[in-house]
């Protein structure tokens, strides 16, 4: 190690002017204000450029992760949950700072770590190998104290950024897959995911089972009350379902007052039972609507097949489909399943 420490007048911080050091106070406190501390991994072999950093990134309001050489920089970089802004040394042991840009930079991450590279060197051959490797700024040694916070503010803000552009691809995301009423997932997620499912159960030799759920005289509801009424139903509708299936079922608003469950590894008895759960909760409490309340009711057909019954998605569609026909037919507010070419209705318990 004694061979990477350089004089200490190397590594020796410049002071700013007392203008300087008065705006960028002000610029410090209005980020502080604003920002929550932010993680700040510092990777610097030399003791007395590591106590300088600590006393004035404290001060600043970082959160800080120190370490003396490039491995164990790496190792934390490239563990779970790795600071978002790097201040890197450029020769120190095991790995120099250039080396661990470009190990960071080798495969697209998420989110993004933002790299400063600490270097004595000045020739531009040099930055450019710096910024080449995957570095995002630099700083040249003796440190000015300004110039620092103002660069790690630059990273800082670019950080945010980022932020806010994840959030808005999530947001998009989700208005792509889900419906915007019920929250639920939409028509071509859900029945993606029952593309998906099969596979999966033809794969592992596993039983699939489908419900197809539709909200009985859910006109009415509109007709009498309006559709701020409807929406309202179809919102605790949601609610409802979701609370009644397994954690790993799937649940999508197949159309109108229409859904769709997709149940992995539920056989016809055990798919019974959860269609069950989900009628009753739907049927025993009231829905609180705009001006009072009503009663809804389901009706559900349920398909199933077994781990060799090879069945395509549009089968299981329509035989689910067929199902329900019965359901609504023999007095709504019931489960029908179909087994073999015919369905068998259940009537709901009085």
């Amino acid at each position: 190690m004694v061979g990477f420490i350089r004089p200490i007048s190397a590594l020796s911080m410049t002071p700013a002017t007392a203008a300087e050091s008065d705006s960028i106070d002000k610029l410090a406190a209005a980020v502080s204000s604003a920002a929550a501390p932010l993680k700040l991994l510092v990777a610097e072999d030399n003791p007395v450029f590591q106590m300088l950093l600590r006393g004035i990134l404290a001060h600043w309001g970082y959160e800080l992760i120190i370490v003396q050489d490039g491995s164990e920089a790496w190792k934390i970089l490239d563990g779970p949950d790795p600071p978002r802004l790097a201040l890197l040394d450029w020769m120190m042991p095991g790995l120099d700072g250039v080396e661990i840009c470009r190990r960071l930079r080798a495969t697209p991450r998420e989110p993004y770590t933002y790299v400063v590279l600490l270097t004595a060197r000045t020739e531009p051959h040099d930055l450019i190998e710096g910024m080449d490797a995957g570095a995002d700024d630099y700083l040249t040694k003796p440190l000015k104290s300004h110039e620092l916070r103002v660069r790690l503010r630059a990273g800082r803000r670019i950080i945010e950024l980022q932020e806010q552009l994840l959030h808005a691809r999530e947001a998009l995301r989700e208005q792509a897959t889900h419906d915007g009423l019920t929250g639920l997932l939409n028509r071509a997620s859900i029945l993606e995911i029952l593309e998906n499912e099969l596979a999966r159960s033809r794969r592992e030799a596993r039983s699939l089972a489908l419900l197809m759920l539709d909200l009985d005289h859910f006109k009415e509801v509109n007709d009498t009350r309006g559709h701020q009424s409807g929406d309202a139903v179809l919102r605790e509708a949601a609610q409802r379902m979701k609370s009644s299936i397994r954690r790993y079922d799937s649940l999508g608003r197949y159309g109108g007052e229409e859904f769709l469950f997709v149940l992995p590894g539920c056989a016809l008895g055990e798919a019974t039972c959860e269609a069950e759960r989900v009628r009753t909760a739907l049927g025993t409490a009231p829905f609180q609507v705009p001006g009072g309340q009503v009663r809804v009711t389901c009706s559900i057909g349920l398909a199933s097949c077994g781990p060799h019954d090879p069945q395509d998605s549009g089968a299981l569609l329509r035989r689910a489909d067929s199902a329900l026909y019965v359901a609504k037919n023999s007095g709504r507010n019931r489960l029908a399943w179909d087994c073999a070419d015919s369905a068998v209705a259940i009537a709901c318990p009085t």
